[in-house]
């Protein structure tokens, strides 16, 4: 009987300037926003893409031209962070896919803590791999 009487849960609208900012939003919902905000990122950068690769099997000339705009001073850096976007786009979408696909395929990867082990796991590879690329591009290796 006490089941019963216990109080139901109040829902009222929230507040976007004060209830947001202190919402904590699980791992598994972080990587689920990052994969359409990296899907976004490749189809605007898709110009960047076509342009990269038409520079480079243009000609010798224009590949000369594409190193150029790599490795030029501040355009060279922007270049690159454009490039490192993309690259990181790239990783957290194919990852993150990938961990979609799993849970599709398996009825063991429906849980609570296997969403939040392989959304972990999602997210630390694709940063982590994005870093290893990030300074094989800046030219540390």
């Amino acid at each position: 009987m006490t089941e019963l009487a216990k109080k139901r849960p109040e829902f009222r609208n929230i507040n976007a300037l004060t209830d947001l900012p202190k919402y904590r939003l699980p791992a598994a919902g972080i990587v689920s926003i990052l994969h359409r905000i990296s899907g976004v990122l490749m189809f605007v950068l898709l110009p960047f893409i076509i342009w990269i690769f038409d520079t480079s099997v243009s000609s010798e000339i224009s590949s000369a031209r594409l190193r150029h705009a790599f490795s030029g001073g501040a355009l060279g850096v922007l270049v690159k962070l454009v490039a490192l976007a993309l690259i990181w786009a790239y990783l957290h979408h194919f990852i993150a896919g990938l961990r979609h696909v799993w849970m599709d395929l398996s009825h063991k990867a429906v849980s609570k803590e296997w969403g939040f082990m392989s959304a972990k796991v999602t997210l630390v590879s694709s940063v982590l791999l994005t870093f290893v690329l990030a300074l094989k591009l800046f030219g540390v290796y």
